[in-house]
């Protein structure tokens, strides 16, 4: 077993009278994310080789883009978290979505929030959505990897027990309460397969298409990167501990229906969708 290293939430905290301002590494890997996302796509709009033609937008829009996209981000994930994990309780509880401070936050919702985000401003400024978000697939694995090791840090959405010699014994009374476990739980780090495979392994095939071709087939980054971040999560719920909402004394994996979690199934659109763009876009002759 591995125990969990002594890393705060936290990196510093403010105080200024009453008030407390923290940086969370949460905050900084969004943050990481979007920043070294935002950069990466300026690189690709100002390599037009790559495209087969002309770069879809210049470059010096990508900076009014990430406006957009942040906060597609933000109200995606967080309507996302709402809709899909927790209906009932912000039903009675309204006033609760706007404290995102106090986390709740669904990839799936964030997603979605980017993608309409894109979409309007993509036909607002005359820019081939498609290929938009053919650049957008190449930048969103480093927030993902960003992401999941600050789940790391914070401690959350750990793994299954394990007897595995990587196990990790996360903080917590909930990480810790294992029926049937005498001493320290250890729990798959399931962050870090996603890490893994959401972001570098997921970016690195990502990198290899571009270097061969893969702009000139519009709409293949896009689908490859749909198909294979589904796959991934996919695979990593198998192993990840389900949400505690749907965690029942009659259903102890939280399976939601078809014997899946939530974040299998909210995975299988994506999964189909990808899968259906990649061969659109192979069909088709490149640019």
């Amino acid at each position: 077993m591995i125990a969990f290293p002594d890393i705060s939430p936290e990196i510093f905290t403010i105080r200024l009278g009453g008030i407390e301002l923290a940086l969370r590494w949460y905050a900084l890997a969004y943050l990481a994310g979007l920043v070294l996302g935002a950069l990466a796509i300026w690189r690709l709009m100002k390599s037009d080789h790559l495209w087969g033609d002309a770069a879809p937008m210049p470059a010096n829009r990508v900076e009014d883009l990430l406006t957009w996209v942040i906060a597609g981000v933000v109200i995606g994930g967080r309507l996302g978290f709402v809709l899909f994990y927790q209906p009932g309780y912000y039903l009675s509880h309204p006033f609760e979505i706007v404290k995102v401070w106090q986390g709740g936050m669904s990839f799936h919702g964030g997603f979605l929030g980017t993608v309409i985000a894109a979409w309007w401003w993509a036909r607002r400024n005359g820019v081939d959505p498609l290929r938009l978000a053919d650049a957008m697939a190449i930048a969103a694995p480093i927030g993902l990897f960003f992401g999941r090791l600050a789940n790391f840090v914070n401690a959350e959405l750990w793994g299954r027990p394990t007897d595995m010699p990587w196990g990790v014994i996360f903080p917590g009374a909930a990480a810790q309460d294992c029926p049937g476990v005498v001493g320290p739980c250890a729990r798959h780090p399931s962050q870090l397969y996603e890490a893994g495979l959401e972001g570098l392994v997921l970016g690195l095939v990502l990198l290899v298409l571009l270097r061969r071709g893969g702009l000139r087939r519009p709409g293949l980054l896009l689908g490859v990167f749909l198909a294979g971040y589904a796959a991934a999560r996919i695979f990593v719920e198998f192993f990840r501990v389900a949400d505690v909402q749907f965690i029942t004394p009659d259903n102890p994996l939280g399976r939601v229906a078809l014997g899946m979690s939530m974040g299998q199934l909210l995975s299988l659109p994506m999964l189909a969708l990808g899968l259906w763009l990649v061969v659109r876009a192979l069909n088709r002759p490149p640019r």
